[in-house]
């Protein structure tokens, strides 16, 4: 039989969590309450976009100088083959995240991607658009100008500049 003192601490216990569970609960009510909503993707557009194809890392962090054309082109293809995400700097200013080439499945160590990396092309594809980010599902590679023309004379010895 229990005593009367472990059945008070078990219900001490049982209320202590029914405590912890209600605050819980109401502190995730409190902070879904405030929290503004998450917006949707926009629908897609259809669109054309020129530019260079750009390896995100090496742009964002500029680790490797400009990070554009043939100074930097292996290093974007080893990026491409390593899962770093691919994106298009648009001839407007504008990075565009592409998330499909044509048809296939994916873009880590995609055959199109790799062979395309610092390329000038022009592509069509759907452009979607969230929280400022502009996302590209490329529906053609329309024209390809090969490798951007910036070499080691004018961008100096990556990664180390002029």
């Amino acid at each position: 039989m229990e005593s009367f003192t472990n059945a008070c601490r078990r219900q001490r216990r049982q209320n202590y969590w029914l405590l912890l569970q209600g605050i819980a609960l109401s502190l995730a009510i409190f902070f879904i309450s405030v929290a503004p909503p998450v917006k949707a993707a926009t629908a897609p557009q259809r669109v054309q976009v020129t530019g260079e194809i750009i390896d995100t890392w090496c742009y964002v962090t500029e680790i490797m100088g400009d990070a554009q054309g043939t100074a930097h082109h292996l290093c974007a293809v080893w990026c491409a083959i390593g899962g770093i995400p691919v994106s298009i700097l648009g001839e407007d200013g504008n990075v565009y995240m592409v998330l499909r080439v044509e048809n296939e499945d994916t873009n880590v160590a995609n055959p199109t991607i790799v062979n395309i990396q610092t390329h000038k092309v022009t592509v069509d594809g759907d452009l979607y658009e969230r929280d400022g980010v502009k996302y590209l599902f490329v529906t053609q590679v329309a024209d390809d100008q090969g490798v951007v023309n910036l070499n080691h004379e004018d961008y100096g010895i990556i990664p180390f500049g002029k």
